[in-house]
């Protein structure tokens, strides 16, 4: 690799605001915010929208769509088309 044209890759905390969680890991991503972690040291902090905690995929809280529902209120509102 050319020395010099990467970006600087180090621990970082992701803190997924919605669920309170936190995670370090390492990344290129940077921060002007700081928190202390629980080692002791101090890492930038990359507030995120959706983790592995939050995300409804991961948690198994995804909401499972009434198709047939929505097919019928489809008809009754805009009527049934016959075999023509």
């Amino acid at each position: 690799m050319k020395p010099g044209i990467h970006p600087a890759y180090g621990p970082v905390v992701f803190r997924d605001r919605a669920a309170n969680y936190a995670f370090l890991t390492r990344s290129t991503m940077t921060s002007d915010k700081t928190i202390e972690w629980e080692d002791g040291n101090t890492y930038p902090v990359v507030d995120v929208e959706v983790s592995h905690v939050s995300h409804p995929f991961y948690t198994g809280t995804a909401r499972v769509l009434d198709t047939a529902g929505r097919v019928k209120r489809f008809e009754r509102r805009y009527g049934r088309r016959g075999a023509n």
